[in-house]
């Protein structure tokens, strides 16, 4: 990689390096394959995580914890996330995917199946550390391959697909493991998602080869200095403020159907899982948006900015979940949020790709799970203890305001969505 130089504007200068073979024919005939592994990585990944927050009551019961000792549990998971962020960005852009993907999925595979053997707070908490730290990696390497494989009017479809994974996953997740500890008990819930982890590896290996250029092996990498670009800060606090909300429907959705709306167990398996498919939907159709504006002529950066205020204003929806009375309106309400905050999403992983070049976007990629994780820590802490010592209210009043912020430093931190030059 080439040494980063700041420019007379006060931002800076990336050196292009090879150039991009997106339309190679080898590449473009087998770039929708090679989404679909990524899908499939993101789906997996999600399906593991989400194995906790599906059994929570169940967990939560057996061994008498409270919601700030979950935070706790939770807190671990993301504290092992945000660390190995950028050490596993800068690893994956220096060996490429084809090697660091099945490292990753292997590792985290192993401390999911572990969960099976905790006895504690004390245990769970040092296998969702361990969690974290496997996890962290693929959406990095799934923005990675993107940005290279497709092109910048296909990049909100194909990152979209791609993130649909992490929905899809939690949208199969409560159905399935309900049956599983239903049949086996909570503790097989963690043990037999983690088995197809571990068979993911196989066709990926066979079928995936990186590209030439894809990586920094035996270059100097000038990584730190990428803190001095302004866009590179504006991204990292996109992501710092809406990524937290995803987590919140993630862990603390199946708790609060429980606790507040008097959900069985067999209802959520029915429900929880609605929402994460209305997310799918928005990952699908933010990235459908993208694709139709920009072949109509549309500028990448017109295309993001309307994508986000529409994506922003559905989110808002999650400050009125509180106050509606039964079990559908509310779960409704959650849809249309998820539905909004999907469809930025998917036009974040096109945002990364428009403004840098593939070589150093695994990289950038973990900084903004960096920033993101902090927030996250921040916050699974502050979650559990204001919903112990007030409610769930403030919780959703903010789920709605953080996307309207990351909308706000798209506009000021990034200004005008173009390669960084």
């Amino acid at each position: 990689m080439e040494q980063t130089k700041r420019d007379a504007g006060g931002g800076a200068q990336i050196g292009q390096g090879q150039p991009e073979q997106i339309g190679h024919p080898a590449i473009v005939a087998g770039r929708w394959g090679i989404l679909a592994l990524l899908f499939l990585s993101i789906a997996i990944n999600l399906l593991d995580r989400q194995v906790l927050s599906v059994m929570a009551p169940l967990i939560r019961d057996d061994l008498k914890l409270s919601n700030t000792e979950y935070s706790y549990i939770v807190f671990a998971f993301t504290l092992g996330l945000t660390l190995a962020q950028v050490p596993a960005g800068m690893w994956l852009d220096r060996r490429g995917a084809r090697f660091g993907l099945p490292v990753i999925m292997m590792v985290w595979s192993a401390a999911n199946a572990l969960h099976a053997l905790a006895r504690s707070v004390v245990h769970f908490c040092a296998f969702r550390f361990l969690l974290g730290i496997g996890e962290c990696g693929n959406y990095s390497a799934g923005v990675k391959v993107i940005s290279q494989r497709f092109p910048p009017e296909e990049r909100a479809l194909a990152g979209g697909l791609f993130n649909s994974g992490t929905v899809i996953g939690a949208f199969i997740a409560p159905p399935l493991l309900v049956a599983i500890a239903g049949a086996y008990g909570w503790r097989m819930s963690f043990v037999l998602p983690s088995i197809l982890g571990l068979l993911w590896i196989v066709p990926w290996v066979l079928f995936y080869r990186d590209l030439p250029g894809s990586t920094t092996s035996g270059q100097h990498a000038a990584f730190w200095p990428l803190l001095r670009i302004r866009q590179v800060w504006g991204v990292m606090l996109m992501r710092a403020l809406a990524g937290p909300v995803v987590h919140f429907y993630w862990y603390w959705l199946p708790e609060y159907l429980k606790r507040e709306r008097g959900f069985s167990m067999e209802m959520i398996g029915l429900l929880a899982g609605v929402p994460f498919l209305f997310a799918g939907l928005g990952n699908i159709s933010g990235g459908l948006l993208a694709n139709r504006l920009m072949k109509r002529g549309w500028t990448a950066d017109r295309t993001r900015k309307t994508a986000y205020v529409i994506g922003t204003t559905l989110c808002a929806t999650s400050m009125l979940v509180p106050f509606v009375p039964g079990e559908i309106p509310a779960v409704a309400l959650i849809c249309v949020a998820t539905f909004g905050l999907a469809s930025t999403v998917a036009n974040h992983i096109g945002l990364l790709g428009d403004l840098f070049p593939a070589r150093v976007l695994a990289g950038v990629t973990g900084l903004t799970g960096l920033c993101e994780g902090v927030m996250n820590m921040t916050l699974t802490l502050t979650t559990g203890v204001v919903i112990d010592r007030f409610s769930y209210l403030p919780v959703f009043l903010a789920a709605g305001l953080l996307p309207a912020l990351a909308m706000v430093c798209l506009f000021i931190l990034i200004r005008k969505v173009e390669p960084v030059q």
